[in-house]
């Protein structure tokens, strides 16, 4: 409490207000135009660059901003479920938006201040903002390359980054780099600096068009307000990061299922060995799209499970109940890594599974299927599953604790 009996506020945090259904009124027509041309974009490499503005125009950048602060009050739940509501839209589009929310919820959950309110208006004007952690060189923290130093009152930034992703879209670009000493820095820089150059480099099979290629610095300024100490970024950044690969591999499954019954009930004649001659009443054609549904579902109900813990974690630092916060970090680093695990799976399996429903015209570069497999697998890739169940044995039988210290191991990245 003030001198004068005002309560004081820790964070920009509130508590949810919005609501599912008028979350979705608002964002499902969008997404339903972010729909249309997936596919000929995805074939000829177009960038979505205008879909990316009717998401910022439509105000999905502040979606987790509270009321009082003019955006639209949603919690972690609901904006991960809009993601993957995107995600089923079109995947690339969905990963953009990755790094961009989440350095939003790095402000919101700063303490409020003058340079923290300008974050905020600056989100709420529409700004957007592209990511610039990883480097090529397969550096961690305790190597990084990129040096962000102070020279004259203001800060330089230098050197390059690769999986730039969203750099292509954005007004700034979040650039992690060496300080002074020991210390790791992210610094904000304006996308369209002189000393700026991003580069369509990126090969990887799947994800095209996220812009995830090089992003070369060159003696770019960073203001005082744009210079964050990485060590303060949010506790839970790195399952943030991570739930957001999940929500798009979810809305993948969706996009498979949805896809899949299209192609089933397109499909005009069937093998000699069939249960039917019309394959949308053959049963075993039936039970191939009834198991993909069941990928989707267990998507759908991993993401949200995992990311109501979110929620919990942003509570607790809300009202700076260090001791609960950390308890909450910990269930959510167990449920996260559960979640990925359910998830790629159901991705992976769903994106391949059905195409034993479909025949040969299953595999036709008009319908491009294929792309839910490549994008799937993409994301996938990005963090390291292989170890994730031995975690939570670990975890569970030794009691070993699963919240990894990157910091400690000279580590670090984007992900969880």
């Amino acid at each position: 409490m003030t001198a004068t009996g005002e309560r004081t506020t820790l964070t920009y945090l509130r508590p949810a207000t919005a609501s599912a259904e008028d979350l979705s009124a608002r964002f499902q027509p969008v997404f339903d135009r972010v729909a249309e041309g997936n596919v000929e974009r995805e074939k000829n490499r177009v960038f979505p660059h205008e879909q990316v503005r009717w998401l910022k125009e439509a105000g999905l950048g502040r979606v987790r901003i509270p009321v009082e602060h003019g955006g639209f009050g949603a919690s972690l739940e609901q904006t991960f479920a809009l993601l993957a509501d995107l995600g089923e839209a079109d995947a690339n589009v969905a990963h953009i938006w990755r790094n961009h929310l989440a350095f939003v919820e790095d402000r919101l959950n700063a303490a409020p201040s003058a340079t923290n309110d300008r974050w905020i208006r600056r989100f709420l004007d529409g700004d957007f903002v592209g990511g610039g952690w990883t480097e090529a060189n397969n550096g961690t923290f305790a190597t990084l390359k990129t040096t962000v130093r102070e020279d004259g009152g203001r800060w330089r930034v230098n050197g390059a980054k690769f999986y730039a992703t969203g750099s292509l879209y954005a007004d700034w670009l979040d650039v992690l780099g060496k300080g002074e000493g020991d210390t790791v820095l992210t610094a904000l820089v304006r996308r369209d600096d002189p000393g700026v150059e991003l580069i369509d480099d990126w090969t990887g099979f799947g994800q095209r068009t996220t812009a995830s290629g090089t992003a070369n610095y060159r003696d770019v300024p960073a203001e005082d307000g744009d210079v964050f100490p990485a060590g303060e970024r949010f506790v839970y950044q790195g399952h943030f990061y991570q739930t957001a690969m999940l929500s798009v591999l979810a809305g993948i499954t969706r996009a498979v299922v949805r896809d899949g019954i299209a192609a089933l009930k397109a499909r005009g004649r069937n093998y000699p060995q069939a249960l039917s001659p019309v394959p949308a009443t053959d049963a075993q054609l039936l039970q191939v799209i009834g198991g993909v549904s069941v990928h989707a579902f267990t998507a759908r109900a991993a993401l949200s499970a995992s990311s109501r813990t979110l929620d919990l974690v942003a509570a607790a630092h809300a009202a700076g109940d260090e001791v609960a916060r950390k308890q909450r970090v910990l269930e959510a680093e167990v449920a996260t890594a559960q979640a990925q695990l359910a998830i790629i799976d159901a991705a992976l399996q769903a994106t391949t599974t059905v195409f034993d429903a479909l025949g040969a015209s299953g595999v036709s570069e008009n319908l491009l299927l294929d792309r839910h497999w490549r994008n799937a697998r993409t994301l996938a890739s990005h963090n390291p599953r292989v170890y994730k169940a031995r975690i939570l044995g670990d975890w569970l039988v030794n009691e070993t604790d699963p919240v990894p210290n990157l910091a400690a191991l000279g580590r670090g990245g984007q992900g969880d």
